[in-house]
């Protein structure tokens, strides 16, 4: 057995069983002298040292194990709750971190180490805690003392840095423009005319409440794939006016049936600066959620528009979430996304929402950019390539 580290190892480990932690300490010690490559082995022997209260014994020893293996989760374990009892609370809340991040949450572990990682995972949730209340403190004054675009975007930068927000990053289904902003809720400023939209909200409100009154208004199932195609989240909205639309402009195109039965609303379409990308924009229409119906998550085809909705019939009850962000829409209070940031809605209340939705240029494309797409759009079509319909959500 002298020098076979395995034999070692086992009778380091029955005395230790037997409470022995001198006997132990001098059989690992032997053992990883024999073998000293063995984070293992070097575990063990710290095991052997805590059980004897060598605690600095025990710290070196662990060391040793995770300067072979930085992420031997025991050993991670072992060295975060030792400088935790030590009163160093900094230096336990990295191994914690480190031991969490090394782990598969969803991996079986014994009852030992269920019990240790469920410890680290409050340990830095408190940590975490603690330094979230500290940096709110701090930093209210001067985030008062800003102007409100500025303070959330700095507000959101800490959510992120302290694990409190994820981040979404845009995924156009077709055309992905670089370079622009993933702005999930695009500020106001960039369109100083929704103050006209908003103001027509009555005028369009009744124009739609006429057209649904009609016996044959048009309504249709917004989600409509053909036979055959995968519908994937899709499967229980296909074919379904539980979400049905109405287009005043679809692809480009005026519905002139639909702008005659709402005159006034198609007069303020003609007006504003829509996405007009021939073939593909602009896109008008009244958007129609039943009763208790969910519109999955999901993204948008491309980020060289935004999306404009401007809320006409909302009872309580409703909401939609872009990236990680939700809100109630509020009848006559329009707002700007970016459809290509995951985004869901639900109605969960028992009568109708009603939308216009319309799109407009991204405002951080310049003028001769969006001249430049529309010739590549154009150059796409005439060489007899598909670029699959836009939509909007």
């Amino acid at each position: 057995m002298t020098d076979d580290p395995a034999a070692l190892n086992a009778a380091g480990l029955r005395a230790l069983g037997q409470g022995d932690a001198p006997t132990a300490a001098a059989l690992l010690t032997r053992a990883v002298a024999a073998d000293p490559d063995s984070p293992l082995l070097w575990y063990n022997l710290a095991n052997a040292h805590g059980a004897a209260r060598d605690t600095a014994a025990q710290g070196r020893a662990l060391d040793s194990a995770l300067d072979l293996a930085p992420y031997f989760d025991h050993a991670l374990l072992g060295k975060a709750r030792l400088l935790e009892d030590a009163g160093e609370p900094v230096a336990a809340l990295e191994h914690y971190q480190r031991l969490l991040a090394a782990v598969d949450p969803a991996a079986p572990h014994g009852p030992g180490f269920a019990a240790g990682l469920a410890h680290a995972r409050a340990f830095v949730a408190k940590a975490e805690a603690q330094v979230s209340a500290r940096l709110d403190t701090a930093l209210a004054p001067a985030l008062q003392s800003l102007p409100a675009e500025d303070s959330e975007r700095f507000r959101h930068f800490v959510d992120v840095a302290l694990g409190r927000r994820r981040v979404f990053q845009q995924a156009p289904l077709v055309l992905h423009y670089p370079y622009l902003p993933a702005e999930q809720f695009v500020p106001r400023a960039h369109f100083p005319w929704l103050a006209e939209l908003e103001a027509a909200t009555p005028v369009i409100r009744a124009e739609l409440q006429a057209l649904m009154a009609g016996a044959n208004n048009g309504f249709a199932p917004y989600v409509a794939y053909a036979p055959g195609t995968p519908v994937n989240q899709w499967a229980a909205l296909n074919h379904n006016d539980a979400w049905a639309a109405q287009f005043l402009i679809q692809h480009g195109i005026p519905q002139d049936a639909v702008r005659a039965h709402c005159p006034q609303t198609a007069a303020l379409l003609d007006r504003l600066p829509l996405f007009d990308l021939e073939t593909r924009g602009p896109v008008a229409f009244f958007s129609l959620l039943k009763p208790r119906t969910h519109i999955p998550p999901h993204t948008g085809a491309t980020n060289i528009r935004t999306i404009i909705h401007l809320p006409l019939i909302v009872p309580d009850g409703c909401s939609f979430r872009v990236g990680n962000e939700t809100r109630p829409w509020i009848e006559g209070e329009a707002f700007a996304f970016d459809d290509t940031i995951e985004h869901e809605a639900w109605n969960n209340s028992d009568t109708l929402r009603a939308v216009l939705i319309i799109d407009t240029w991204n405002p951080h494309l310049t003028l001769s950019e969006r001249e430049l797409v529309r010739d590549y759009v154009a150059t796409i079509a005439a060489s007899g390539q598909a670029l699959e319909d836009f939509g909007a959500g």
